[in-house]
């Protein structure tokens, strides 16, 4: 494929001079999955930096379902306020490289990669070189598609908490994207991990490597039986006078995501409030914001090589059905990843 930037369009252009234009998930404006649809979109152009890629599979997440609603509102200010700027979904991804910015060195033309892009859900996406690696080997494209935001999110709140081998290890939200990976890499790290998550899904999180388990619709994890020295709350519901009780006197307490909190700000400010009041007590409490970046998918690729991490796909949809993957997260049926399968460009 031969393929020209246009500086002035931001897209791409035939040999012919026309635009050249893909299948791709988009949305117009702010609102539920009934707002997504196929459609034919201008193929993004690569900057000086970028890297083109076409897409094989991209890998679904709480933040797409929050870019799709425009909720909340501050995230906005980086998407756009009245209706969102890049009008195509998505953020992981897995593909080949189709073509490099001027200042790339890290990739060439035909390399299989894995990372974050600007509108995934698509047959080609723009990532920036600083948010892509090899794809590791051992992986399809499906199961490398569903590592990066997932995986970076949970190296990172596991890296805040300060992990260390023999700790005792709470994380909330244990069977969803974040959380399964957040199992596998504590107990990779050696450390005694409990996973909090609903009755039908807590035989997931065993099969994560989960020394215990605990049914949130039954069990209280601050209860006061159990004391953790790090817990990693992904679900973003728990106040944190309960965190602190579950927290041993000198544990640390990461707090990441947040599906509640009102449409300003969602979570933020229990994160705000925590990181706030850290400093006046003995437990660390602590926040921090999930980004993918080169390095921490190179950590990851070698512990998926060896198999110490293994990405949990629940289910695979086609490109055409991205709204219906989108409801079955939103509805929490989605056990570990959901994964949108995009037939290569190339190959139509």
């Amino acid at each position: 494929m031969t393929t020209r930037t246009s500086t002035t369009t931001g897209t791409s252009t035939d040999p012919a001079g026309r635009q050249a234009t893909m299948r791709a998930a988009v949305r117009a404006e702010y609102g539920t999955a009934d707002v997504v649809r196929l459609a034919e979109a201008p193929r993004p152009a690569v900057g000086d930096k970028e890297v083109l890629v076409e897409v094989r599979a991209a890998g679904l997440d709480r933040g797409v379902v929050h870019l799709m609603t425009g909720l909340p509102y501050l995230g906005r200010l980086a998407f756009g306020v009245r209706r969102p700027r890049n009008p195509v979904l998505g953020m992981d991804l897995a593909g080949t490289v189709v073509a490099v910015g001027p200042k790339v060195t890290r990739f060439t033309v035909g390399d299989a990669v894995y990372g974050a892009g600007k509108g995934s859900f698509a047959e080609y996406a723009v990532a920036k070189e600083s948010q892509l690696a090899r794809k590791p080997a051992k992986l399809t494209f499906a199961q490398a598609a569903a590592v990066p935001v997932s995986a970076c999110t949970a190296v990172q709140g596991l890296d805040a908490g300060r992990l260390q081998a023999g700790q005792r290890v709470l994380v909330i939200g244990a069977s969803g994207g974040v959380g399964s990976y957040a199992v596998q890499l504590a107990k990779a790290a050696g450390a005694e991990v409990t996973g909090v998550a609903g009755t039908a899904k807590l035989d997931l999180v065993r099969a994560l490597g989960a020394d215990h388990v605990l049914d949130h619709t039954r069990e209280d994890f601050a209860d006061g039986r159990h004391h953790w020295d790090l817990i990693l709350d992904i679900a973003g519901n728990p106040s944190i006078a309960r965190l602190r009780r579950a927290l041993a006197p000198a544990g640390t307490a990461v707090l990441t995501g947040g599906e509640e909190g009102g449409n300003l700000t969602g979570g933020m400010g229990r994160q705000l409030a925590a990181l706030a009041l850290s400093p006046f007590v003995r437990q660390r409490l602590t926040m921090f914001l999930g980004l993918v970046r080169a390095e921490t998918l190179e950590r990851l690729t070698a512990l998926l090589e060896s198999g110490a991490v293994v990405p949990s796909v629940d289910r695979t949809y086609p490109l055409e059905e991205a709204a219906a993957a989108i409801r079955a997260l939103e509805a929490g049926r989605v056990r570990g990843k959901a994964v949108i399968e995009v037939r290569a460009a190339s190959s139509r």
